[in-house]
């Protein structure tokens, strides 16, 4: 007895449709891209794919902001970045309210590869976690006034930020520094008076002056009116 012969109507046993065609393709550019990563150089302008979670995701890096060898700042975007769609859809699942955020280059796998779109939180449909395994990567100057015998007593007379690059950062830690210069035990009775170089802590944002919005040293001179020196 015969067996029936069964057939696809209007095409080749082995032939895929093409929208099996194109999972087909996607898969192996995936796999192309585990295989080949494209090695990451710090200071380089191209996206980098980034571990988060079990979960690969694409990344703007932020120039002139490399954080030393160990931290980069970073800011995470929908695969299909740039196109409008794309944009509205990472909107939905939370990808432009991240802002920048310090990434260890531990986690970098390479420069941005179409093939990793597949393995991004986008793609299975799913937001992105509320702990990406990043902080925050802004930055805050606090100048403060401590006792002289050594013991962490004191308060802060001044605090600037978020400064969004640690350039800027750095540059009015030096200014300010240069202002204290000879000073620094004179400003305030009994105390030290030194600027400190910390992350931004967004909670507490309405305490804190915009360095960005007027000038750092003027912003100290202000806060040292009424404390009478010694």
């Amino acid at each position: 007895m015969k067996r029936p012969l069964f057939r696809r109507c209007g095409h080749a046993p082995d032939a895929l449709s093409p929208e099996d065609q194109a999972v087909v393709d996607q898969f192996r550019a995936m796999l192309t891209a585990l295989r080949n990563p494209e090695p990451w150089t710090p200071g380089g302008a191209q996206d980098i794919a980034v571990r988060v979670g079990p979960f690969i995701e694409r990344a703007h890096t932020r120039p002139g902001d490399d954080h030393g060898p160990d931290m980069i700042a970073v800011a995470l975007v929908h695969p299909g970045t740039p196109h409008a769609g794309a944009y509205l859809h990472g909107r939905q699942l939370g990808y432009t309210e991240r802002g920048w955020l310090r990434c260890k280059t531990s986690t970098i796998l390479g420069f941005w590869q179409p093939g990793y779109a597949m393995l991004t939180h986008a793609s299975a449909g799913l937001p992105l976690p509320d702990d990406v395994g990043m902080e925050l990567a802004h930055y805050a100057l606090y100048i403060e006034a401590r006792k002289r015998d050594d013991n962490l007593d004191g308060y802060t007379l001044l605090r600037l930020g978020p400064y969004t690059q640690t350039r800027h950062a750095q540059h009015d830690y030096d200014r300010l520094t240069a202002a204290l210069d000879g000073r620094e035990t004179t400003l305030v009775p009994g105390h030290r008076v030194s600027a400190r170089y910390a992350p931004f802590d967004v909670s507490d944002h309405p305490r804190f002056a915009d360095p960005y919005e007027a000038d750092a040293v003027e912003l100290l001179a202000h806060a040292l009116e009424g404390v009478t020196p010694e």
